[in-house]
């Protein structure tokens, strides 16, 4: 992947070239890219003068950073104990059957990215699910598709 040098140089710029701002780099970069490319990491820590394992470190740490490409949108099924006791599993099965892939996967299109989470904090909407910063409360099986097919009609 080809990283935008002069956007990296604005990343930096805009947090004053100050190292302990890392990770909000990194932040920064990835909503850019959607994940953070190795190329940056190694880019913004030789500009920073920190060394690439310490980026790595603190890349690899985080669960909100990603390494790997991630979809457009991220869905995120909540497993929680609300959550599971009124169906999540089968939520999230129908969100794997429909979109074909596992959890932590990324669809072929790269439009959605499927996660699962301990708790989104909504439990009386249980089952929960969370597309970006929009939630569904009480999702079933039967609505995942038109849940899906919402954002796909919307990417037309």
């Amino acid at each position: 992947m080809e990283v935008d040098i002069e956007k990296l140089d604005s990343i930096i710029n805009k947090y004053g070239g100050n190292k302990s701002y890392l990770l909000g780099m990194f932040q920064d970069i990835q909503k850019e890219y959607r994940y953070v490319p190795k190329e940056a990491i190694k880019y913004i820590c030789t500009k920073l003068n920190v060394p690439v394992a310490r980026g790595y470190e603190l890349a690899t740490f985080y669960k909100a950073i990603s390494l790997v490409p991630r979809g457009k949108h991220t869905i995120h099924v909540c497993m929680g104990t609300a959550c599971h006791l009124r169906g999540s599993p089968g939520v999230l099965e129908a969100f794997e059957r429909e979109l074909k892939v596992s959890k932590g996967g990324t669809t072929e299109d790269g439009l959605f990215t499927l996660e699962t989470v301990n708790c989104l904090g909504a439990c009386a909407l249980a089952p929960l699910v969370r597309i970006d910063e929009k939630d569904f409360g009480k999702v079933n099986q039967t609505i995942v598709k038109n849940i899906i097919d919402d954002y796909k009609k919307s990417e037309k």
